[in-house]
């Protein structure tokens, strides 16, 4: 087998219109297209804050069914251990859980 030379390594196949990927050498493609902004117009923090401010409320308050239930749980359950815990470790739980003969 023989080494392929350096100035033939190209992709194998006939030449085409088409260049390889990268290659700038050659003529210019017809057709082609290319579509640029301008860098004044090109402003990706204007109006962020204004815009958030709706935008993101709106946004977060259609999420609100989602979690709201889930942290209304959670706090009740929350209050309500911290309200047992109190009365558990009252005069008045002791009496009622252990009797009132004193023992534990």
């Amino acid at each position: 087998m023989r080494p392929s030379v350096t100035r033939l390594g190209d992709m194998p196949g006939r030449k085409v219109y088409n260049l390889w990927w990268g290659d700038k050498s050659g003529v210019k493609q017809k057709g082609v297209v290319t579509y640029t902004v301008s860098p004044f117009k090109q402003n990706p923090i204007k109006h962020m804050f204004r815009n958030y401010l709706f935008n993101g409320f709106r946004r977060i308050s259609s999420q609100v069914p989602y979690w709201i239930v889930p942290v209304a749980i959670g706090y009740g359950t929350y209050t309500w251990a911290k309200s047992y815990d109190a009365w558990q470790n009252s005069k008045a739980g002791h009496i009622a859980l252990h009797g009132t003969d004193g023992h534990h």
